[in-house]
């Protein structure tokens, strides 16, 4: 058997192929469910009801989204110009920390309408500088940026643990580790009073619009596509790749520390070394789930937000571990991958 790569993907094939993958993945993920003695069919249904069935919850699952749909994005843009950026959950980290300490009282001594816009460029410019330095590895020594932006994750939550335990230390913690809060008026507005969701939903969305349209009709958009597909070609049409990525890691770290500083000026308010459970990583998913499409990034993290939130709701209804939604988001990104496989190729004897 052999794999011969298709002339032409047919529209319908690539739509379908990915919500056939996520189907199979839930096909193969009721069997763990009905191994622990819960009705299948039930479970799913509690996932949904748990997710969407009231305001509560619904705006629970949009919040949960909201840094998933930003880390997305941040892997989505690094990874179409071959940029292999693993490194969002550090950078996610750094932009929450410079937001918490810029926003505290001890920091920034501005009005809440320029205070906000400051505090989460500052976390951007975070995120951008920590993805630069593995980039600049690579650019001058050829060093592997998988390598580099998957350590730095973990030095980064380490220096995130210095300092909330010296010099961000928040006295008024009884001494659990967390930094300073931030001051009230650096809390982004509320979408829907009495919950979480944020405006930060609507930033994400709205950024996820704006690089779709930079990348599909602009001539950026085309260069980055270009370099992705052949560097060496698009080298050689005189377009410098260097320079290209050097953008991109600006916009794929700048995503994810953006990410960081919403978290905690939409939600948290303080920072921790618990504040993410994993979104930068999670990130990587909904990228690939979403086959880098910007667009489609939003829907994917709105469906991986979907299952964790729901898989809760879920557990104390049925008793199955919740640990049954990270079997499913991995299933479904493997389930993806064979489906971008053979979407792109034909299975020959």
């Amino acid at each position: 058997m052999r794999l011969d790569r298709r002339a032409h993907v047919p529209v319908t094939l690539a739509v379908a192929a990915p919500f056939g993958a996520v189907l199979v993945a839930l096909l193969l993920a009721g069997i763990l469910i009905a191994m622990s003695g819960a009705p299948v069919l039930e479970a799913y249904l509690r996932i949904l009801t748990s997710a969407f069935g009231s305001k509560s919850s619904i705006t629970e699952t949009l919040t949960r989204a909201t840094p998933l749909i930003l880390t997305g994005l941040a892997v989505a843009v690094a990874f179409r110009t071959r940029l292999w950026n693993i490194g969002a959950e550090g950078q996610f980290y750094s932009g929450a920390l410079v937001a918490a300490m810029l926003g505290s009282q001890h920091g920034l001594q501005l009005p809440g309408p320029a205070l906000i816009p400051v505090l989460m460029v500052a976390g951007a410019a975070a995120g951008a500088l920590l993805m630069l330095a593995p980039l600049g590895l690579r650019l001058r020594f050829g060093v592997d940026e998988v390598v580099t932006t998957l350590l730095l994750n973990f030095i980064t939550i380490l220096t995130v643990s210095m300092m909330i335990d010296g010099p961000l230390k928040d006295p008024m913690a009884f001494g659990w580790p967390q930094s300073v809060p931030i001051v009230g008026d650096a809390f982004l507005p509320k979408l829907v009073s009495r919950s979480r969701l944020h405006i930060g939903f609507l930033i994400a969305i709205g950024l996820a619009v704006l690089i779709w349209f930079v990348q599909e009709r602009t001539v950026f958009g085309l260069k980055t596509r270009a370099a992705g597909l052949n560097p060496a070609a698009t080298n050689f049409a005189g377009i410098k790749v260097n320079r290209l990525l050097v953008q991109a890691a600006c916009v794929s770290g700048g995503l994810a520390g953006l990410a960081g500083a919403i978290e905690v000026l939409g939600v948290k308010g303080y920072v921790t070394t618990d504040l993410s459970p994993g979104f930068g990583y999670t990130g990587i998913i909904v990228a690939m789930l979403a086959s880098l499409n910007p667009i489609g990034v939003v829907v994917t993290a709105i469906f991986v937000a979907t299952i964790f939130v729901g898989s809760d709701g879920m557990s104390r209804g049925l008793g199955v571990p919740s640990f049954i939604a990270d079997v499913i988001v991995a299933l479904s990104l493997l389930a993806v991958l064979v489906a971008l496989v053979l979407t792109n190729y034909r299975i020959r004897r």
